[in-house]
C-alpha cells in the first residue's frame, strides 16, 4: 500500500489549539483509472502541503482496491476551503468526477497536541459515516 506518511507542517501551534481534520475516501470505477488518479492525488497533496493554514497531512493508496484516502489537519475551515477552491485541485476534481464510484468526507476537530491525526480513527469515522448514509441516520 503506497502511503505518504503524516507530514507535520505547522510546528508552532499551541497544544490546546483546535484544528479542523478532514478524512476523505475516493473509490474509482475501473482499475485503468488508477494511475492517472494517483498522479493527480500526488499533485493535490503537494498543493495542500504548500497551502496556507495546513497543519499536517497524509495520503494512502490501495491501487488494487481502486481506493485512495487523504487525511489532513487545518488551522481553520477557511484555510481548507481555500485549498479546495484553488488549482490544481479544482481541475483534478472535474477531470476525475466521471471516474468516481464513490467519495466521502468526514470533518472533525482535534487539539493540535493530539496530532498526528490517526489513520485508525479516520477509517472508523469514514465507516461510521458510510453506514449512517446507508441507514439514513443524519448524525
Amino acid at each position: 500500500m503506497p502511503t505518504v506518511p503524516w507530514q507535520q507542517l505547522d510546528h508552532e501551534m499551541a497544544d490546546d489549539a483546535e484544528v479542523v481534520v478532514m478524512a476523505s475516501r475516493f473509490r474509482l470505477h475501473r482499475l485503468s483509472q488508477v494511475p492517472r488518479f494517483f498522479l493527480d492525488a500526488l499533485r493535490v497533496q503537494r498543493q495542500a502541503a504548500r497551502s496556507e493554514g495546513v497543519v499536517g497531512l497524509s495520503l494512502r493508496a490501495h491501487p488494487l482496491r481502486r481506493e485512495f484516502l487523504t487525511l489532513s489537519a487545518w488551522r481553520d475551515q477557511g484555510s481548507l476551503n481555500a485549498m479546495y477552491r484553488a488549482q490544481p485541485h479544482g481541475a483534478v476534481m472535474s477531470r476525475h468526477r466521471p471516474a468516481m464510484a464513490s467519495s466521502e468526507f468526514v470533518f472533525y476537530r482535534l487539539r493540535a497536541g493530539e496530532l498526528p491525526a490517526g489513520w485508525d480513527d479516520a477509517y472508523r469515522r469514514l465507516a461510521e459515516n458510510e453506514a449512517a448514509k446507508k441507514t439514513g441516520d443524519p448524525s
